[in-house]
């Protein structure tokens, strides 16, 4: 029996999202020590997890043959706190990717459509893909989000429109007037979907909460996986109007954030030593990126995350010199000519300079 023949014929054509190789496997591919390979490919922080959360995680292991809480109740009330919002209005993710595919089940689907950047994150595209839906993908010149022309995209079938500030995978990023302005320009019937994975890497990342509590169909999304370092728990949240959490908890999975999970991304809310040196070591990295990035003569993307995206020939070519060499980069289809970089350690980022003007040597 062919299971494709009983397939909803949509799924036949769905793109599949490629992750990047991991430490193992790419130190058996090419013989390399996995203790010298340097994963500057997903955005991950170089420092590793939280300790505070690390501990707590460990704590919590004790527990696993219990089901987690399945409403995220102390987690929940913390952010509520944090964010000064109440708790109907959060919704908590397998990652944050959840909470964009929550949005996808909720409001889209065959006849309606979801606006986003070209250079926008793959998940956008996919979730949009997945129930049917069209993407619709606006320029993006200069690597940003083009505000005017995705207002002008927006057409009676729009739903949804999805736009990260900072943007992964360019770095750009807007300020809180221009989104708060295109946000308001917004036909009442989108959802308006802010993407704020990288926030926490910003001096001072653009708050929406106001139109929320003005009653905007706005939706902002954050992760512990970046800057609190916890990206193998997979922790995530949204906070919106309490009716569109609502929508969206009808289609959440029962259970969604495991109890190690839900323990590490508590704590980590605490360790603000850090998020500091985070923070910190972002700020020196991307200097450091950058200014090598000069010296080679290549041109780059300024950027407000914790990554940088770089100009090099044939990105593709690029990925793989590199990672023979134990770098490894994110390469992409769609934007051939370019590998994005993620800031890691001083040393890290060295090597991957290092390894990156051999590259540049051997095409001379």
């Amino acid at each position: 029996m062919d299971a494709a023949r009983f397939a909803r014929p949509h799924i036949l054509n769905q793109p599949v999202y490629q992750p990047g190789k991991p430490i193992a496997h790419v130190a058996r591919e090419f013989g390399l020590d996995a203790a010298r390979i340097d994963k500057l490919a997903s955005n991950e922080n170089p420092l590793g997890p939280s300790p505070m959360a690390l501990a707590a995680a460990t704590a919590a292991l004790r527990g696993v043959n219990l089901y987690p809480d399945g409403c995220c109740w102390d987690l929940n009330g913390k952010l509520a706190e944090r964010l000064q919002v109440g708790r109907d209005q959060l919704v908590l993710g397998n990652g944050s990717n959840e909470i964009l595919e929550l949005v996808a089940h909720v409001f889209l689907g065959p006849g309606t459509e979801a606006i986003m950047g070209v250079h926008g994150f793959a998940v956008y595209r996919l979730v949009t893909l997945l129930m049917g839906a069209k993407p619709v993908e606006v320029p993006m010149p200069g690597f940003a989000h083009d505000l005017a022309a995705m207002r002008a995209a927006v057409m009676p079938r729009t739903r949804v429109v999805f736009l990260a500030s900072p943007n992964n995978p360019t770095g750009t990023a807007h300020t809180e007037a221009e989104l708060i302005a295109f946000a308001r320009s917004l036909p009442e019937n989108v959802l308006f979907v802010l993407d704020e994975a990288y926030a926490e890497y910003q001096d001072r990342a653009p708050d929406l909460r106001p139109l929320i509590a003005e009653g905007r169909p706005v939706l902002c999304t954050r992760t512990f996986s970046k800057i609190y370092g916890l990206a193998g728990l997979r922790v995530g949240y949204g906070y919106t109007r309490p009716d569109i959490a609502a929508l969206l908890h009808r289609a959440r999975q029962p259970f969604n954030i495991n109890a190690v999970a839900q323990a590490a991304a508590l704590a980590a809310l605490d360790d603000d030593d850090f998020v500091r040196r985070s923070r910190e070591n972002n700020r020196a990295g991307l200097q450091q990126l950058a200014a090598g990035f000069r010296e080679l003569g290549l041109e780059h993307v300024p950027s407000e995350a914790n990554f940088i995206l770089v100009q090099v020939p044939d990105g593709a070519k690029a990925f793989q010199f590199l990672q023979a060499r134990g770098t490894i980069v994110r390469p992409f289809g769609d934007l051939p000519d370019h590998v994005r970089i993620t800031v890691g350690t001083p040393d890290q980022n060295a090597r991957g300079l290092a390894n990156l003007r051999t590259y540049l040597a051997s095409r001379a």
